[in-house]
């Protein structure tokens, strides 16, 4: 596996010089340049702007009382997204905006979660039947840090004024 992505990191670049000197050839050296700069603007502009809806799904979901696994994948997604975008290459940009694409996520996810040994357990809370939230529990140990005594404060009432 490692030696496949180091594969990949050398054929990645050498793909993208190809294809370079391919639209050059074809659009010209300037449309070329014109064409990177702007699929990395409009990549910025993707990943705010969805980023920010993202952000919102995840709170509403934590807010519900759910996992938010698809938002916290959707996010994940378009950063990598935003990344390739800001990336010069044109085989970057397309994965980038393939990655934009709802339905790709949804498929890229089913088929991360069928690969994943990755289970999510969601405790049953007799007190909360019928309700969305759930009450976790978390045991563990701790150490009471308050102090025993009152620090006395300095008497002022020596000093003049």
């Amino acid at each position: 596996m490692p030696l496949l992505i180091l594969l990949g990191f050398i054929a990645l670049p050498l793909l993208e010089i190809g294809v370079f000197i391919r639209v050059g050839d074809e659009i010209g050296v300037l449309a070329t340049v014109t064409a990177t700069v702007l699929t990395a603007v409009a990549g910025t502009a993707l990943v705010r702007s969805q980023g920010l809806a993202t952000l919102n799904k995840v709170s509403a979901s934590l807010n519900h009382g759910e996992m938010p696994l698809r938002p916290v994948f959707d996010g994940a997604c378009q950063l990598v997204a935003g990344a390739l975008l800001l990336t010069p290459g044109f085989i970057t940009d397309a994965i980038g905006l393939i990655l934009f694409i709802p339905l790709f996520r949804t498929i890229l996810l089913a088929w991360v979660i069928s690969k994943s040994a990755i289970s999510v357990i969601v405790p049953h809370d007799e007190h909360n039947k019928g309700s969305s939230r759930h009450r976790y529990e978390v045991d563990g140990d701790f150490q009471d840090i308050t102090p025993t005594q009152t620090p006395a404060l300095p008497d002022n009432s020596d000093k003049e004024n």
